[in-house]
């Protein structure tokens, strides 16, 4: 499961078995594990996250969302 992204306490990943889902990332801090899908991004699932932190977690999921689609597409690419 390749790590794309660390910013601050946040791990953005995804597995290596996600490629018949469409693009999304996994977001991990401890034992917390939220999804977004990334086009157009929402939430997919919270992972134990509160409503606040799932927030800051979406703004950075926007902020990032050109270059997290461009390592799905590097990872899954044939």
């Amino acid at each position: 499961m390749p790590t794309v992204l660390k910013v601050g306490p946040y791990r953005f990943f995804f597995y290596a078995g996600d490629r018949d889902e469409p693009p999304h990332i996994h977001i991990e801090r401890e034992n917390k594990v939220a999804k977004f899908w990334l086009d157009p991004v929402r939430l997919q699932e919270s992972g134990g996250f509160s409503r606040s932190e799932i927030s800051r977690v979406y703004e950075l999921v926007m902020e990032y969302q050109d270059s997290l689609l461009e390592a799905w597409d590097d990872y899954f690419s044939d």
